[in-house]
């Protein structure tokens, strides 16, 4: 009887550590991002509130732009917070068009395009030619996959910069290239964007872009693969209403440029310090 007792008890135990298991792999997401400023706030918050309110599992995963569309299209990634429209990601969105489901605006007022400090005495992207020497001919750029090195690309063509080069790189050395040139009063020219903590810490500007390469004010977007409506409708309704003001990024961005070692930690403290935010997002 008591042999009897043991083997329902661990059948038992299987049947719960079983369905525990089950439970488990339904509560979990895979978020994928770009490692641009914005979108590791924008992807941790997300992470954080998915986490801490809602109970699921979520991994994030850093790629290219072109690999993080191309992961929701196939169903492998479940979603990002981290679309930039209509210009910037517009050949990604068109090569997933009907694969994916786009869930509107995250913040609005993005922008992209060629950023110098206040100080740089030229104010459009015309005059980069005539004084290349005092930029090293170089313009300094991020990852080759990110949508902005492509356009700068055209820019380079459009404007017949033959005396500028672009430069390969990433967030990190761009701010790099920044600090630098502001702390030693030189010029420097890199490839930028909005929101990015870079403007809150030095005195910046964009230059004119008279042939609109680089389009006109953008927005950033939520985008997720078919289907995670019907499979994981909180997380579903969570990134529908996700949405905030750059104002509300920066604060996120600004604690990751001071606290860069614990990014989830800084989005689990916006959401604390930031409830009734949290319950508008939750439909509460």
């Amino acid at each position: 009887m008591i042999k009897k007792s043991l083997a329902v008890m661990t059948m038992l135990a299987m049947l719960i550590v079983f369905l525990a298991g089950s439970a488990g792999a339904q509560g979990r997401l895979t978020l994928a991002y770009v490692e641009w400023d914005c979108a590791v706030a924008s992807t941790n918050v997300a992470q954080a509130v998915l986490q801490e309110e809602l109970g699921y599992n979520v991994e994030t995963l850093s790629v290219s732009a072109a690999a993080m569309w191309q992961g929701i299209a196939t169903g492998d990634v479940d979603g990002m917070v981290t679309s930039w429209l209509p210009v910037t990601h517009a050949e990604y969105k068109e090569a997933t068009e009907g694969q994916v489901v786009d869930l509107g605006v995250l913040t609005d007022g993005a922008k992209i395009g060629l950023v110098v400090p206040e100080y740089v005495d030229i104010d459009c992207i015309t005059e980069l030619n005539d004084h290349a020497d005092k930029f090293n001919n170089r313009i300094t750029g991020i990852d080759p996959g990110a949508g902005i090195m492509s356009r700068t690309e055209e820019a380079l063509e459009e404007y017949n910069l033959t005396n500028m080069e672009l430069q390969e790189g990433s967030g990190a050395t761009m701010a790099a290239a920044l600090r630098e040139a502001v702390r030693d009063g030189d010029w420097v020219v890199v490839t930028g964007w909005s929101p990015h903590w870079k403007f809150g810490r030095w005195d910046l500007k964009y230059l004119e872009d008279p042939e609109k390469v680089y389009g006109e004010a953008e927005y950033i977007g939520k985008v997720v693969r078919q289907g995670l409506e019907d499979d994981a409708p909180e997380a579903y309704q969570f990134l529908d209403n996700f949405a905030w003001t750059q104002d509300q990024m920066s604060e996120v961005m600004v604690m990751n440029e001071e606290n860069p070692d614990d990014l989830y930690g800084n989005a689990v403290t916006f959401i604390q310090e930031n409830p009734d935010l949290v319950d508008e997002w939750l439909g509460r």
